[in-house]
């Protein structure tokens, strides 16, 4: 079988090409026609010898991710669902903004860590993506968006690992997808710019920081290791104290001065005045010094047999004015992307539960319950 060139960062592709016989140079150059121009054929690399160009098809391919359908939303969030294979779904999220542009990648075809609050968890666990999996759904969004938009710079200016899956389980794919992203030759992303998110993998998270140091979020959801139990299911094997431990670990090479906490508010569960208090507590008093940090707080975002429910708006309010009055910045994220089913913890594509598959592919056939354009199929992200 041939290799996938989207499977390789930098490094790797020189040392397929120094096996081939060919200079560094070379696989440079081909990296960026990849990446920075969106080549999708050796062909196209028309600064390569023509006998280069001639022998890569017969070693190398470029393997694009077959575009299940792509919907439209009507704040100009678009939602990819990518096909990878034996019935798994993956599913990618553009949200374009006035300073930035930001897309929301998967690591993982489902989840394993089963938050309560998360669609994609509810689902369950197919299998990691590969590296050249995770890397396809910026090289196609990508290029695909500069031709919609009629856009020669770059369209996507920060990436987010908050997709479907839980990117520190996922380390070996995930660590050479980073690496391409921040790679000058190709995306030059700054390592603010990408974003990591974990719910708490405590030896990934120190892997992290000595391999590759981008921005972290924490998914916190909770202010005490008992709640957080129920909520988010790894909190048993890495519990709170460890968890912010790793944090202040982290911190010392991170490319920002805090560590952004993810907290969703469920409506009588964790949205309470008392949660907010001791969550305040939780930070700032950890080990004496606190954990310096940045609260995002963000609204549920219901789904079939969730059994929660969303805190209404005043409450959010009130949970954030507690935890900025104690001196912790906190935001609330605003929802983009729910009339297709992309916000936060909706992402769930078509993975397989041998139980009820049929229903839900005939729920996915079904037309959405609000106006979004729906495309599919299509050759091309």
């Amino acid at each position: 079988m041939t290799t996938n060139l989207l499977d390789l960062d930098l490094e790797g592709l020189v040392r397929l090409f120094e096996g081939m016989g060919e200079k560094r140079f070379r696989a440079v150059q081909v990296f960026r026609w990849i990446h920075q121009k969106g080549a999708q054929d050796f062909e196209a690399m028309t600064d390569l010898a023509k006998s280069l160009r001639s022998r890569l098809p017969q070693l190398c391919s470029l393997r694009q991710l077959p575009v299940l359908s792509r919907q439209d939303s009507a704040d100009g969030t678009i939602k990819w669902l990518f096909d990878v294979g034996d019935g798994n779904a993956v599913e990618t999220v553009f949200i374009p903004e006035e300073d930035r542009g930001t897309l929301c990648i998967s690591s993982q075809a489902g989840c394993a860590v089963g938050c309560r609050f998360c669609s994609t968890g509810h689902q369950g666990f197919s299998r990691n993506l590969r590296t050249g999996e995770i890397v396809a759904q910026l090289w196609q969004a990508e290029h695909f968006l500069r031709r919609h938009l009629g856009r020669s710079d770059r369209v996507v200016t920060n990436v987010v690992m908050m997709g479907m899956g839980e990117p520190l389980q996922n380390y070996a794919a995930l660590l050479p997808a980073l690496r391409v992203m921040l790679d000058d030759h190709a995306y030059g992303l700054s390592r603010r710019r990408l974003t990591v998110s974990t719910s708490g993998v405590v030896p990934m998270m120190d892997r992290l920081a000595a391999d590759c140091p981008v921005a972290l979020a924490v998914s916190l959801h909770a202010p005490n290791d008992a709640l957080r139990d129920d909520l988010v299911p790894l909190n048993r094997k890495y519990p709170l104290q460890e968890l912010l431990d790793a944090c202040l670990r982290y911190l010392p090479s991170a490319p920002r001065d805090f560590i952004t906490f993810e907290y969703c508010m469920l409506a009588g569960v964790n949205d309470q005045p008392e949660h907010a208090r001791e969550l305040l507590q939780l930070l700032q008093r950890h080990r004496g010094t606190g954990v310096p940090c940045k609260v995002n707080l963000i609204p549920f975002n219901p789904f079939p047999d969730s059994g929660l429910t969303c805190s209404s708006r005043p409450v959010v309010q009130q949970f954030g004015r507690i935890l900025n009055d104690g001196g912790i910045v906190t935001t609330i994220r605003k929802t983009r992307g729910d009339d297709i089913d992309a916000a936060c913890g909706q992402l769930a594509g078509d993975v397989l539960d041998r139980t009820n598959a049929a229903e839900r592919l005939a729920r996915r056939r079904e037309a959405p319950a609000f106006p979004v354009r729906i495309v599919r199929p299509e050759r091309q992200a």
